[in-house]
Parts: C-alpha cells; sequence; structure tokens
C-alpha cells in the first residue's frame, strides 16, 4: 500500500468517442487484475477514511482496496458485499467524484485520488465470473409476509436483505421488467442491462416473487396488500416530470426525459415502441435541446448522439461550476459532441403546432439563493432563438400523489409530497407501512436508495423478531 507516491491515478481506458457514440455498449473497459491491484495498492489506509465516511452506505473501502492488493479478490468481494446490495452496479453508476473518490485523502495531497468506483466494479464482476456470488438461500424459512410496492434499487435492497433472513417477500411493480430506472431510466452506455438482470435473476431464484405489470389502486388494492402483507414498503421512486409553463410549451416535439430514455431503452431490448418508430421520442436526424443540469440531462444528451442527432445542446441556467450533475459525465458528453451553453435559460418555444426553437434568454450569476447557491438572474435584452426539432426536458422528478391514487387520505406526505417517514428505518405513522428512497428523500441517488432499503430491511426485522419475542414471554 501507500504507492500513491509512486504509482500515478489511472482510469480503465476509455473507448474513442468516434466509437462508442455509434453503440450503446459500456465505454469503459474493465481493469486487468494487474491494474486493478496497482491501483488499489495507491490507497493510504489513512486513519480516518473520508471515503468511508462519505459513503451512504459506509462501504468498507480501505479494507477492500487492501485484499485487492493483495490479490484475495473473492475476500475482497465479500467485504464489499456486507454493506452494499449491488456493488456492481454502484461502481459503475454511483458519481465518485463527489463522493469517496471526491474526498480521498491522497487527492487532497495532490496526487490524485484512488479510483474507488472502478475497482469496486472489477471486484464485482470477477466475482459473478468466478461463482462467487452465491444464490440466496435462508437458514430458516419465516412466516411473515412483506410486500413492496417498486421494483427500483431500494425495493429490491430491501428484498435481498428479507429474503436473506427467510421473509416471503413479494414485489410490486408498474413496469414488465424489475429494476426501476436501472432498468428504463438509466442508458445503458452506462448501466448494460444484463448487470441488472443478474440481480433480478438472483432475488427470483431466492424466492422472491415478482408481480410485473401491477398498478396500485387500479389492479390491486392497497387495503388489499394491508390485509395479505405483515408489512408494507413504499419504494416507489418519483416519477412525475417537472414541467414548464411558458408560451408555446404546448407544441409538439417538446418531450419528458423519462420517456426519452424509457423509448431508448425500450427499444434496446427489441420491445415495439411505437413513439421511437414514428420518430417522436428518436433524435436521429434532429436539432436537439436538453433543457436541464442534472444526471438525467446527461443521459439525454448522450443518448441523442448516439441516436444519431445532427446537433445537440444543452441548456442550463448556471455554469459548469454549478452544475449539479457529475463533472465526468459532462466530460464524456463533450467529448462526444455535445454542446454546453451555460447561463441560458428557456423563455419560451417557437412554432405553433411543431417545436422549430427554443426562446433563451441569458443568465449571470447573482447573490446566492436560501440553498446557498447563487441564484441565477436574467440579462436583459441579450435573448435569442436556438433552432431544435425536438426538446427534451430534464427539469427532475417529483412524486405522484400517492394519497389520492390509492385512496388512503392517511398516508402521511410532506408538502411537496413525499411520504414522511422515518429516515433510520422507513417507518411512517400508519402501522406496518414503511417507505424509503426518492419517495421519501426527493429525486437522490441510487447508492441512498439502496442504504434505505437496507436500514428499513433491518428495521422490520427488528420489529418481527420483537413481536415473537413478546408473544413466547
Amino acid at each position: 500500500m501507500l504507492k500513491f507516491v509512486k504509482i500515478d491515478r489511472d482510469m480503465p481506458s476509455k473507448r474513442d468517442a468516434d466509437e462508442r457514440t455509434t453503440d450503446f455498449d459500456e465505454i469503459y473497459a474493465e481493469f486487468a487484475a494487474t491494474k486493478a491491484r496497482e491501483q488499489a495498492s495507491r490507497c493510504s489506509q489513512c486513519g480516518v477514511p473520508y471515503c468511508q465516511t462519505h459513503c451512504p452506505l459506509h462501504n468498507n473501502i480501505p479494507d477492500w482496496l487492501y485484499l485487492t492488493a493483495e490479490g484475495r479478490l473473492q475476500e475482497a468481494y465479500e467485504v464489499s458485499q456486507a454493506t452494499n446490495t449491488f456493488p456492481e452496479i454502484c461502481g459503475r453508476i454511483c458519481p465518485q467524484d463527489r463522493l469517496c473518490e471526491g474526498n480521498c485523502v491522497i487527492e487532497s495531497s495532490g496526487h490524485g485520488t484512488v479510483t474507488i468506483g472502478s475497482v469496486e466494479k472489477y471486484i464485482t464482476d470477477t466475482a459473478w465470473e468466478n461463482g462467487w456470488v452465491k444464490p440466496i438461500v435462508p437458514a430458516q424459512e419465516r412466516t411473515e409476509t412483506v410486500g413492496i410496492i417498486g421494483a427500483g434499487p431500494g425495493g429490491l435492497a430491501a428484498a435481498d436483505v428479507l429474503r436473506r433472513a427467510g421473509v416471503q417477500v413479494t414485489v410490486y411493480d408498474s413496469y414488465d421488467r424489475a429494476g426501476g430506472l436501472l432498468i428504463y431510466g438509466i442508458p445503458s452506455f452506462k448501466l448494460e442491462k444484463d448487470v441488472v438482470e443478474k440481480r433480478n435473476d438472483q432475488l427470483s431464484q431466492g424466492g422472491v416473487n415478482f408481480v410485473l405489470n401491477c398498478t396500485i389502486g387500479k389492479d390491486v388494492s392497497f387495503k388489499d396488500l394491508q390485509a395479505k402483507h405483515d408489512a408494507i414498503i413504499i419504494a416507489t421512486g418519483v416519477y412525475k416530470s417537472r414541467d414548464l409553463s411558458m408560451p408555446g410549451s404546448g407544441a409538439q416535439g417538446i418531450e419528458k426525459a423519462i420517456d426519452f430514455l424509457t423509448a431508448s431503452n425500450r427499444k434496446s431490448f427489441g420491445d415495439d415502441v411505437a413513439e421511437y418508430d414514428s420518430g417522436q421520442l428518436n433524435a436521429k436526424g434532429k436539432r436537439v435541446v436538453v433543457i436541464g443540469g442534472g444526471d438525467t440531462a446527461m443521459d439525454c444528451v448522450r443518448t441523442s448522439i448516439r441516436q444519431g442527432a445532427t446537433s445537440v445542446k444543452c441548456l442550463y441556467r448556471r455554469d459548469r461550476a454549478n452544475m449539479p450533475g457529475s463533472l465526468r459525465e459532462v466530460q464524456n458528453a463533450e467529448e462526444e459532441g455535445v454542446v454546453f451553453e451555460w447561463l441560458r435559460a428557456p423563455k419560451g418555444f417557437v412554432g405553433s403546432d411543431q417545436v422549430t426553437g427554443v426562446m433563451v434568454q441569458k443568465m449571470r450569476l447573482g447573490a446566492p439563493d436560501v440553498s446557498g447557491r447563487r441564484a441565477p438572474e436574467v440579462i436583459e435584452g441579450e435573448d435569442y432563438v436556438e433552432d431544435a426539432d425536438i426538446v427534451i426536458k430534464a427539469l427532475g422528478f417529483e412524486p405522484e400523489d400517492l394519497p389520492t391514487l390509492w385512496d388512503q387520505p392517511d398516508l402521511p406526505v410532506t408538502r411537496w409530497g413525499t411520504v414522511t417517514a422515518e429516515f433510520t428505518s422507513g417507518a411512517t405513522a400508519m402501522p406496518g407501512v414503511y417507505a424509503v428512497g426518492d419517495i421519501v428523500r426527493g429525486a437522490s441517488l441510487v447508492v441512498w436508495a439502496i442504504k434505505d432499503g437496507r436500514d428499513c430491511a433491518e428495521a422490520i426485522l427488528t420489529q418481527f423478531n420483537s413481536v415473537g419475542k413478546i408473544a413466547a414471554e
């Protein structure tokens, strides 16, 4: 260890932009064994590991880096798996530059961070290849049942923990495939779908029952689920797109990011997607303008490039330094031909029936707002029109009105519509009802949803064990 003074930081090789924009395959190659050991050996094994502290799951990063450096990969995987249900997914899509790697001690000293995410991905991919990822086999079956609404990362993480403890688990989801945004929201060039499907298969083969194409409040009532299960976990995520209300916003060709990404991902599965085939949700041969600055916006611009757009521009009302999305993703997008228009915001849209452009107003950053970020201000008299054949709104997501949709007026929600629940356990004010992930936090990171799901499952197990103990007494 401590080789950071002799060995420079090195990422896995990245495919050339001209090559990778012709397909939806992942852009980074795997580390070779020698390179993984070399990069892991750069870890300083510091006494206070900020990488671990700033990981929502508090993964034992220095430990599995040490084991990797020694070539003890199976042990490294077991340490990694102990705190993270889906390390191969987090290794691919976590914004390490803002979490573990962004807080690496050796980077603060000017030596370049350890490539934590790439090593994590390498460890787990190697574990799958060598059969170290074991099937879920509970030591003993239990009689308690839990119904989980939502097959995204939070719901699946909870299902994994509960099933390993022998609880009978049923996951309900409105989509036809389990995975939520991991399947339909995140493009394959960041997360190839067989990675998610392997975990889905592991859960299914381990006894988790999936009920897909099932909408709560329509195909089955919330009350029926309460009657059927000893506990309910709400893990729906937030799918309601924030909208723009401004002149021309009703024109055709102005699309929601989630619809655009879902259509693209469905097409990659070989599904029939009428909106894609008709050109409505297909950027081929079009001038594309994406509005927004988060990771969803990055997914949209990079997907548009791969679909064959003639030009792709991203409008963001702040500057690069204040962009909420991963800077690594911004760099990848720029390499692939995306043009970023910083300090730009839409004012309206041109075109009566079909959109032909975006009315753009130039911005500057003023004094900080209540969030502490400098608030964008309009520069008067600097408006112009950005030509566009399709405009994609990537403005973030909000929760749906669950109390109304599910006929549950007592379901506690905040003024933003998120479910009110304890962050430590996910417990709500309704007995036996829990909530995890984005439906509690608002739109957030996959790793936070995994943490919430794991914590909630542990809290439910504690409750089940407590009830059993009281009954025995």
